[in-house]
């Protein structure tokens, strides 16, 4: 198998996803995978959308994407995000949240396991500690998963002998034996303190993870947000990468 690039987090935002997108053809990657929450909190949630339904290798649902499609109360979000969510109901319209409903949030039909959240729980449970992602990996049934939802690249190793370490998410890493968990960061809203589009580059080959950021037009999103009408919050914090 080829390069692939993993994705998670876009959000809705378009401006991020075509520079991604740029430097994935670049790169010259044929292949991308998508970890959930295509849309919520930005203001192109079609284009992004319709990029992940037909041009994605691999897609799986996120909780905003859930949220959106009806399969989830629209109760468990705060408000900016429940606003976001009630705009892009009425902004992509019935097939389109149809085709979200069809999601799932864990997808293992593949030597590499993709799930939104955590494999302990895959809609909610942010993973940010080397507990939790103990726990996680303690169900892993392949020797890489990718997960999302924190907006935070992080990397962890689960040892042949159970013990399990977190791992600086910066740069280009061979995984050894053992099992690992990659989250390559988000796409649309970083929350690590850099604005750029996170992703990652992983490479079946040689078991190679790359942590990449491409810087993309972030006064572009933050205008189209406003624009759109949505919370000035999900504008303000795309430049602090917050």
């Amino acid at each position: 198998m080829p390069q692939v690039a993993v994705l998670s987090d876009i959000h809705g935002n378009r401006h991020a996803l075509d520079a991604v997108r740029d430097e994935i053809e670049r790169r010259e990657i044929s292949a991308w995978w998508c970890v959930g929450d295509i849309v919520g909190y930005g203001a192109d949630p079609i284009t992004v959308l319709d990029a992940c339904r037909h041009d994605s290798t691999r897609c799986i649902g996120g909780n905003h994407d859930l949220v959106v499609a009806g399969r989830l109360p629209m109760s468990t979000f705060a408000s900016w995000a429940r606003d976001a969510a009630l705009w892009t109901i009425a902004a992509i319209g019935t097939d389109r949240c149809e085709w979200l409903g069809t999601l799932h949030p864990v997808d293992r039909d593949d030597p590499v396991t993709l799930v939104h959240a955590s494999l302990r729980d895959p809609v909610w449970e942010y993973v940010t500690t080397v507990a939790d992602a103990a726990a996680s990996l303690a169900l892993a049934s392949s020797a890489v998963t990718c997960i999302g939802h924190t907006h935070v690249p992080a990397l962890w190793h689960r040892r042949p002998d159970g013990t399990v370490t977190a791992l600086p998410a910066t740069s280009d890493i061979r995984l050894g034996p053992g099992q690992w968990l990659v989250n390559p960061g988000s796409v649309g809203q970083p929350r690590d303190g850099d604005p750029r589009a996170g992703w990652a580059v992983f490479t079946p080959e040689t078991r190679e993870i790359e942590f990449v950021r491409t810087s993309y037009d972030v006064v572009g999103a933050q205008a189209a947000i406003r624009s759109a009408g949505l919370p000035d919050l999900l504008a303000d914090r795309l430049a602090e990468g917050l």
